[in-house]
């Protein structure tokens, strides 16, 4: 009789187990991930597709991503671990970041160094040795710090405005758009300070460069 009741407790507390992990499953692993996502479409549609920006019709990148730009009329992002995930292939298909190392795949993070190891020297180092051949009239000492170093991420978008400020001379040798012209790039694309004290201002570098590409006639229409 004992084991009976026992057997139906047990059936009945594994019953209620059950129905109770169903029914937070269908609340939390569906109802509530379709709501926010509705509600997130219908107040903010733009974001909810991800913040794509779009040059001639076609997505070229998203607002809060940044990117690996190469040609040398347009603005640098900080470094990336990962080279923002930007990368091309080759006629066999093998696919590269655009220093020539082999693409990991698409992935975020940093690599974590220590101030006291020698990789993260080495690849300070290098980058500024790029930089500052990239920039002939940029001593060592003029390079802001965010140039150099990597966001937790390795997709931050932004750099500083002293970041921004120190590539204009550059952009306009190889863009041949003015100084003035650059400069008012650089300030529409300059975000401030949440409600005047909270974070820093910052300057969008896609942004940017699609500015200076649609200066430069090489799109003719920029949407975000």
């Amino acid at each position: 009789m004992n084991e009976t009741r026992n057997e139906k407790k047990i059936l009945g507390n594994v019953r209620q187990a059950v129905v109770v992990t169903l029914v937070l499953l269908l609340l939390c692993g569906f109802l509530f991930p379709v709501v926010l996502t509705g509600i997130s479409a219908v107040l903010f549609p733009r974001q909810a597709k991800g913040s794509l920006v779009t040059a001639d019709g076609a997505a070229v990148g998203a607002a809060n991503v940044g990117q690996d730009f190469t040609e040398p009329y347009f603005m640098k992002c900080r470094p990336s671990a990962y080279h923002y995930n930007t990368y091309y292939e080759d006629e066999e298909g093998n696919q590269f970041y655009n220093d020539g190392s082999e693409f990991a795949g698409v992935s975020s993070g940093s690599n974590n160094y220590a101030p006291s190891n020698p990789a993260l020297m080495e690849r300070v180092e290098g980058d500024i040795d790029e930089f500052l051949a990239a920039n002939p009239g940029i001593s060592r000492e003029d390079i802001p710090a965010d140039l150099m170093t990597a966001s937790g991420s390795g997709l931050d978008p932004h750099v500083s405005p002293e970041g921004a400020q120190v590539q204009i001379p550059a952009l306009a040798e190889a863009s041949g758009l003015s100084l003035e012209e650059l400069e008012q790039i650089v300030a529409d694309h300059t975000t401030g300070r949440l409600l005047g004290i909270f974070g820093e201002e910052t300057v969008n570098v896609l942004g940017v460069n699609l500015d200076i590409a649609k200066a430069m006639g090489l799109v003719s229409e920029v949407s975000e």
